[in-house]
């Protein structure tokens, strides 16, 4: 744990890393309040129209217990990997915790996911079980027999054709459950990031992953456990920024977490909902802090109670960091990883510990350098690559099938990222960008590959490639440059037609907003497209738009 102290040095000096040989994320969740203190609020859940339903430890545990009975009932053996498509909704929480107690890994998936995007994921991960939804079973139905290894289809809204009711199942089982005793280093956790080629990855964590996020998330919310703490998030439960900034950390240290299923994101209810709740702490990404800025004079329209704000997955950027500092009269806290190795560089404004601009100091207990191509750390103000020093609680087993791309994310000692920085004279690192093809946007990390891959299914389709296209709004927009097939003429309707092709089959935040017909594409001499050169195209376009 990180405990309180005045200053950065201070902390970082003290702090030293515990994590037991035998550690289940669940029983640091679930079971420890359960038996300490029972009725201690879990979740509040808020419903569309304002009202709510509370969870105690006691009865989150007992769900959680009664759903790992299940799972046990059903065949499911540990190790084998149990699939979540749902929404905010507390019978997430429940899903993920029975699977931690009896030994499976969870692997969530988001709600807003084609068809093309679930077939991959569910089969890439030999999924044995999935719970889901209404919406997710419509899903389902049209990809259903290309998924041999799913067996068990598991609804919360109640049973359907070739499903069961989470409800029956849950009530039909025993509330005890002797939570297994797992190593950290033991796979809990299965959460799908995109690379800059090729399908997606499977990023494989042990339990220790939770108290390896710990410091970070204690940090960012100035020092997260105080009475009369209540964190929300509007991060997805599916995106490691939703589970591990926010809902487990805060379960385990027993601070109380509000849920809502947003539709869609919507700030004027979001600043009702931070003020009805009195919510005190939120992990809040760029992008919703972006769109909760089009809200007249928020900080003078409602009472708010919260002292803490959190943000990661893409950069905040000075202006936003500026903004919310003036409206509310405390910074926000920003912070940086990714899912392979999360939570590692951060900031606390109660200890000083904050720069507009910069993306935080190393959070104590992870060593983060910049280096360059050979792995040697840089000095101060020199450009090169954030890195992270292994071995380190918080990072990844491995990839799931994928021992090459397991191998080629590490440069001896250090784990890369990918991502450009410098350290300045005083430790604080800011982000200068990317040396490679991911496209962040409204907090989601976007691989070029699988869109790439569904474009080219379109009938009228010859060649593409993606890139991201600066926004101030979403950090970039995906913006496809199309090569059309011989016969098939541009236009207005045939965009409409492409984009609404990638939107239904990958998913909302995934589909190019952007089309652009182009005779031919930059290409090497071996036959790789030279994204790089189309990147520049889009960054001039964006200028050129600022500007005029």
């Amino acid at each position: 744990m990180l405990h309180p102290a005045s200053d950065y040095d201070t902390l970082k000096a003290r702090f030293e890393w515990s994590v037991p040989n035998i550690y289940n994320m669940a029983g640091a969740v679930s079971d420890r309040w359960a038996v300490q203190d029972p009725d201690r609020l879990a979740i509040r859940h808020v419903l569309a129209d304002g009202s709510h339903r509370d969870w105690s430890h006691k009865a989150l545990n007992d769900a959680a217990n009664r759903f790992a009975n299940v799972l046990c009932a059903k065949g499911v053996q540990q190790g084998d990997r149990v699939a979540l498509l749902l929404p905010q909704i507390p019978q997430t929480a429940i899903a993920h915790l029975g699977a931690y107690k009896m030994g499976a890994v969870a692997v969530p998936l988001a709600a807003l996911f084609g068809l093309d995007a679930l077939r991959y994921r569910l089969s890439d991960s030999g999924a044995r079980v999935l719970v889901t939804d209404t919406a997710g079973l419509s899903k389902l139905a049209e990809i259903r027999n290309d998924l041999a290894d799913l067996e068990l289809l598991i609804s919360v809204d109640g049973p359907e054709t070739g499903t069961e009711s989470f409800d029956r199942l849950l009530s039909g089982a025993s509330g005890r459950f002797e939570t297994l005793k797992t190593s950290p280093d033991d796979p809990a956790l299965m959460i799908y990031t995109s690379g800059t080629t090729g399908q997606p990855k499977g990023v494989l964590h042990g339990h220790r992953v939770l108290p390896g996020h710990m410091p970070g998330i204690s940090l960012s919310q100035n020092f997260l456990g105080r009475d009369g703490d209540m964190l929300w998030t509007p991060a997805d439960w599916a995106w490691a920024g939703g589970l591990l900034n926010a809902l487990f950390p805060a379960l385990a240290l027993g601070v109380p977490v509000v849920s809502h299923a947003f539709r869609k994101f919507d700030p004027e209810f979001a600043f009702h909902l931070l003020e009805r709740q009195e919510i005190r702490n939120a992990f809040i990404p760029p992008t919703a802090l972006k769109m909760l800025r089009a809200v007249e004079r928020p900080g003078k329209r409602f009472r708010l109670n919260w002292r803490s704000v959190g943000s990661a997955g893409e950069s905040l950027g000075r202006e936003t960091y500026d903004w919310f500092a003036d409206e509310f009269g405390f910074p926000v806290n920003e912070f940086y990883g990714q899912t392979e190795c999360n939570a590692v560089l951060g900031s606390a404004a109660e200890i000083g510990v904050t720069r507009s601009g910069a993306i935080g100091k190393a959070i104590p207990g992870h060593e983060v350098a910049i280096i360059d191509a050979a792995g040697n750390p840089l000095p101060a103000e020199s450009l090169g690559q954030i890195a992270i020093r292994r071995p380190d609680p918080v990072m990844f087993l491995r990839y799931w099938n994928k021992p090459e791309a397991t191998e080629e994310k590490f440069i001896g000692e250090w784990m890369v990222t990918g991502d450009q920085g410098v350290i300045d004279e005083d430790g604080y690192i800011h982000f200068i960008g990317r040396d490679d093809d991911i496209i962040t946007s409204a907090s989601y990390r976007i691989g070029p590959g699988e869109i790439e891959d569904c474009l080219i299914r379109h009938p009228a389709v010859a060649l593409s490639a993606a890139v991201g296209k600066p926004d101030p709004l979403r950090t970039e927009v995906v913006k496809a440059y199309v090569v059309l097939k011989s016969g098939q003429e541009p236009g207005k309707a045939l965009e409409d037609d492409i984009r609404t092709f990638v939107r239904e089959r990958l998913s909302a935040h995934e589909y190019p907003r952007e089309i652009e017909f182009v005779e031919s594409l930059p290409m090497t001499t071996t036959g790789k497209v030279i994204r790089r050169k189309l990147r520049e195209l889009a960054r001039e376009e964006a200028s050129r738009g600022s500007t005029s």
